[in-house]
């Protein structure tokens, strides 16, 4: 049946008119894809929700497939752009591109601020940091589609970033006029200004993974022949029915009526035995921002003065401070105490000598 003219057609035909242009997608595929970019958009919700500690609303826009031209006319000047590959799958492209207000605030917040103290320009360090945050939003998207790709082990792979601001192609390999699937979200963190980002997905690509999702959830009939994973490619088939993530599709009362379906492979489902670890528990964690630079401050101690001490500072003048002679100084961490120390000389610079390391709830305490 899915090689009969619709009757747009046969108006079109009857007319003496064109056929009408065949769409990019079909409906099975834009709902399908529809449903990736969901995925995507509650893994930025999750992630920042995480990062911030503040409620988070991440409202989804429209879906698109355009050429790169129009869909790059959307962006605004200067973007944050976040590449990568879908690791295990073909190596399909991902981007990212994130207001550049929008990927300071993401830096901040992986620093370990509040999203408030972004500096207006961005150097490397905040660089590193939105991209290591977007890595992580793409991480926890890849390990929720994996399930509706049939169990693939993704990853992000081949990651880069940076601001562009000359002339720049959202997939280099594509032409101006090549097509993409996109998709656009709307971030707001409570207290701060909220942003919009992209995703795009070129548009063979975006057909390759819905087809893979269509196999797995059996909404579409497959001849034998068809392997299971489709190329990067490869179009979509036309027709099926539209598909529904919610539950599979029922089966018929009737023993005679009932046509084969795919072969699904079921098994039991097996879980990682619950052990007990010892501190490298959270080492997977720690490392996502283990190459973050940090700024270490040592204070040799504090004290307070009226204004009118501090303009009739002279040179000689002495400051007395708050602690004794001899007492260990206070080691802080972006401002966070973190250990003290003794003062100690190496070669011809001072160090400080680790004396005690303080816990999380005698700094807060503090």
């Amino acid at each position: 049946m899915d090689d009969l003219l619709s009757q747009d057609e046969l108006s079109a035909l009857l007319g003496g008119g064109d056929l009408p242009a065949p769409p990019d997608l079909s409906a099975e595929d834009s709902q399908v894809l529809d449903e990736v970019a969901g995925v995507f958009s509650s893994s930025e919700n999750n992630v920042f929700g995480m990062l911030s500690g503040k409620d988070v609303h991440v409202r989804l826009g429209e879906t698109v497939t355009v050429s790169q031209v129009e869909f790059k006319e959307k962006f605004p000047e200067e973007p944050f752009v976040f590449r990568a590959t879908f690791g295990g799958f073909d190596d399909i492209p991902l981007t990212f591109v994130v207001e550049k207000r929008g990927a300071l605030t993401l830096a901040d917040l992986m620093m370990g601020g509040t999203g408030n103290d972004a500096p207006e320009d961005a150097g490397e360090i905040y660089l590193n940091a939105a991209q290591e945050g977007l890595s992580q939003v793409v991480g926890s998207a890849f390990t929720s589609l994996s399930g509706l790709l049939g169990g693939k082990r993704l990853m992000p792979e081949n990651t880069s970033s940076a601001l562009e601001t000359a002339e720049w192609k959202i997939f280099p390999s594509l032409g101006d006029d090549g097509k993409l699937w996109g998709n656009t979200t709307e971030v707001e963190i409570e207290g701060l200004a909220p942003f919009s980002m992209w995703i795009s997905i070129p548009l063979d690509s975006a057909k390759a993974i819905a087809e893979v999702i269509h196999g797995v959830m059996g909404t579409k009939e497959t001849p034998a022949a068809q392997p299971a994973q489709a190329s990067v490619g490869a179009s979509a088939p036309a027709g099926g029915g539209v598909p529904s993530f919610a539950s599979p599709p029922p089966a018929s009362s009737s023993r005679g009526a009932q046509q084969p379906g795919t072969m699904v492979d079921v098994r039991p489902a097996e879980f990682t035995p619950l052990v007990s670890k010892g501190p490298s528990q959270g080492a997977s964690k720690i490392d996502l921002i283990a190459d973050i630079p940090v700024r270490v401050t040592v204070e040799l101690g504090k004290t307070r003065k009226n204004v009118s001490d501090i303009l009739a500072l002279t040179t000689g003048s002495v400051i007395e401070l708050d602690k004794m002679a001899g007492e260990a100084v206070d080691v802080l961490v972006n401002g966070k105490l973190i250990a003290k120390g003794e003062v100690v000389v190496i070669d011809e610079n001072f160090g400080v000598r680790i004396t005690e390391v303080v816990t999380a709830s005698r700094a807060y305490a503090m």
